[in-house]
């Protein structure tokens, strides 16, 4: 299958466009976009995704985890993974405090990435 891969450069206009006012603009000066985002380049090399929803949450997954912006990551990572499915021509209503939850506990480590594939998965039908 062919997929739409996210840029580096879409992905800050989709930070830019989650952060509240007063919250710090910008890439942490540590950090690589270019570097989390070629982890889902990676699992696309290596055959580690199968469909669309292995796609979002490792998009997920590379963003929340990346911590590679000042502020704004979870919610960059949360509209990234729904601007990939969107692109694939998959909309789910989200649950906010659910979605959440699901994207805090990613980036904490106790969520699994193929757990949230599933998990996008059931929320789709």
């Amino acid at each position: 299958m062919n997929y739409f891969l996210l840029s580096a450069d879409t992905v800050i206009a989709i930070h830019d466009a989650v952060l509240n006012p007063g919250e710090i603009p910008g890439l942490a000066k540590d950090k690589s976009l270019e570097g989390a985002l070629g982890r889902v380049d990676n699992r696309l090399v290596y055959g580690m995704i199968n469909d669309v929803f292995d796609l979002a949450a490792a998009y997920v997954t590379a963003i929340s985890r990346g911590h590679c912006f000042n502020d704004g990551n979870k919610r960059t990572a949360h509209q990234a993974m729904d601007v990939c499915l969107d692109l694939h021509g998959i909309e789910i209503t989200w649950d906010t405090e659910e979605t959440g939850n699901k994207i805090i506990a990613l980036a904490q480590g106790i969520l699994h990435e193929e757990d949230l594939a599933d998990w996008l998965r059931v929320k789709a039908r």
